[in-house]
């Protein structure tokens, strides 16, 4: 019998538009306001990202810009805010380093490819149907992942903060380096660092509603201005182009793309990853579940289109999408509204972004880093389990010590390794009956719990498989034979076990029969379909016997009882003889 899978409906292609056409104009306000305070917040914080990716300022307003239009038609989150964002910055800074020689122009083509591949990986998967990849990464390695991106995010930045050239090829080496140098560091570049540093902090914290990154911006540009501070060696960014960028695909060769290809892998995986994992974090709020399906496909076309305006991988912006729902933002008109506010900031305020300076630039990353660490989330992945905890903190090390693109696939690896030592050292019981509540629980929950003499009822909580087979059949055993009185029925509760492959059947076979040779018969209870079609595919269901597979765990017992009847325990001492 073939089994029909439910399927969630898809949403249409371009969400974007169908959104649009069903718009409730009560959300204008919230969108307009939430459009501008992410403006505001949005066009330092991408100019400094494009800086920690190693491009012009005008960089990362661009592909900004470029990235709003695009996932606003065909992004499923109505809040979620895409375009650059610290991790893919660094990520891509790490990929390129040393790649183009000096060669800004060259630079600026491989991030541009980087983009191409990482769009193209996307679509690809999304054709594939690859969407389950967002679910590798369990919350406590994201939270220790985020933490080591934070650090090495605050590390990047010490050449614009301290005025100092930084060497090294690690953190660790870039921190010895400045540490060797402190005595040379700029001091007015230090202090205005420190200063908007400060001021963002106390705007977070007194004052949430400020836009702290537009403060930031209008004063650090009036003090370069009013005191001359490019005469004692501030540096700024300088004039940012008002030309729209060309469309033109970048100038690589094949072996450039087979270089830049494992980055390009890894920078999609945490991509689509934090656009999933933030979406569902704002959309429960809403009650609006993006599809995991649909950010494939709207992430990867995003990617293509900054390639194409000569940009570098983009995915979403936690904070900026948290400012999007705190400002009350609906839907992606929002995104529309910021893209216009951002235009308006290129051509207008132009001279002003043109002052901005880099010390600036830095302080608003750092700050950005320091608040990607999640201390209450830490705290509380410890407080529910310590090895949760010490997952989190082993690949915040990870990323540290083995550098940013690695730490994605050992943050992937120590997921998948956490959930096979789940579900191949599952928790195991013994259960029995509890005075005054119904049912039958396990014996080490409730010590007033009574056992069936003779019955042994065990579950083993996962699914069997071969990576858990031995185990399952190990401690199946044991709780025969640390029965209370002699063993003469084991009932297996199967409702965790809903599915078996070809070894975790042989191993129930050879329960089965080390079983029958000492006399104890095997029965069954809970067996779902899907399950029971397996097992008699094996022909393990015709040598157990049909009239040993019980629906409920009280049909068993009653069956067992009256077994029982039928066949009455051999008088003590006589038990091999059965």
């Amino acid at each position: 019998m073939t089994r029909r899978r439910t399927t969630r409906g898809r949403p249409p292609v371009l969400p974007g538009v169908a959104a649009l056409r069903s718009y409730d104009r009560t959300w204008l306000r919230g969108d307009v306001l939430a459009g501008v305070t992410v403006a505001a917040y949005l066009v330092p914080q991408v100019m400094a990202y494009a800086g920690v990716a190693g491009l012009p300022a005008a960089a990362g307003l661009w592909a900004a810009c470029v990235s709003m239009v695009v996932y606003g038609l065909l992004g499923s989150s109505t809040q979620l805010s895409v375009g650059p964002e610290s991790t893919t910055a660094l990520m891509t800074a790490v990929a390129l380093g040393g790649l183009a020689a000096g060669d800004p122009g060259r630079y600026a083509a491989l991030a541009a490819a980087l983009a191409a591949l990482v769009g193209g990986i996307c679509l690809a998967a999304w054709a594939l149907r690859l969407a389950f990849v967002a679910e590798l990464l369990s919350r406590p390695v994201l939270a220790g992942y985020m933490a080591g991106v934070a650090a090495l995010m605050v590390v990047s930045q010490l050449d614009t903060l301290t005025g100092l050239e930084v060497s090294g090829d690690t953190a660790v080496a870039e921190v010895g380096s400045v540490l060797r140098q402190l005595g040379e560091v700029h001091v007015p570049t230090a202090l205005l660092a420190l200063v908007v540093l400060t001021l963002l902090v106390l705007a977070h914290r007194v004052w949430p509603r400020l836009p702290g990154p537009l403060l930031a911006v209008v004063l650090s540009a009036a003090a370069v201005t009013v005191l001359d501070l490019q005469s004692r060696g501030i540096e700024v960014v300088g004039a940012v182009p008002r030309t729209v960028p060309s469309l033109r695909l970048p100038d690589l060769t094949l072996q450039d793309l087979r270089t830049l290809l494992p980055a390009a892998l890894g920078i999609a995986v945490v991509a689509y990853t934090d656009n999933v994992l933030t979406g569902r974090a704002f959309g429960e709020r809403r009650e609006s579940t993006p599809d995991a399906s649909q950010e494939l496909l709207a992430l990867g076309a995003a990617n293509l289109a900054v390639s194409a305006t000569q940009g570098f991988p983009v995915s979403s912006s936690g904070s900026r999408t948290a400012i999007v729902d705190a400002a009350g933002g609906r839907s992606q008109v929002n995104a529309l509204v910021a893209l216009a506010t951002v235009v308006l900031a290129v051509l207008v305020l132009n001279p002003v972004l043109a002052a901005f300076p880099l010390a600036a630039l830095g302080a608003l990353v750092v700050h950005a880093g320091i608040r990607l660490v999640d201390v209450a989330l830490f705290r509380r992945i410890f407080a529910f389990r310590t090895t949760e905890g010490a997952l989190a903190v082993g690949t915040t090390l990870a990323v540290l010590v083995v550098g940013i693109l690695p730490g994605v696939l050992v943050a992937i690896v120590l997921s998948l390794l956490d959930l096979l030592h789940r579900v191949t050292r599952p928790h195991d019981g013994i259960l029995g009956h509890v005075p005054g509540v119904a049912g039958m629980h396990d014996v080490d929950d409730y010590p007033t719990a009574t056992t069936v003499p003779g019955l042994v009822v065990y579950r083993y909580d996962s699914p069997l498989f071969f990576a858990n087979a031995d185990d399952f059949l190990t401690r199946a055993l044991a709780a025969v034979d640390a029965a209370p009185t002699p063993a003469r029925w084991l009932l297996l509760n199967m409702e965790a076990n809903v599915t078996v492959d070809i070894t975790a059947a042989d191993a129930l076979e050879t329960l089965r029969a080390q079983l029958e040779r000492r006399g104890v018969l095997l029965a069954l209870s809970r067996v779902k379909q899907d399950l029971r079609e397996e097992l008699e595919r094996t022909g393990f269901l015709a040598r157990v016997g049909e009239e040993r597979v019980f629906m409920t765990l009280p049909f068993a017992v009653d069956g067992y009882a009256a077994w029982s009847a039928l066949h009455p325990a051999p008088p003590s001492g006589m038990e091999g003889a059965r």
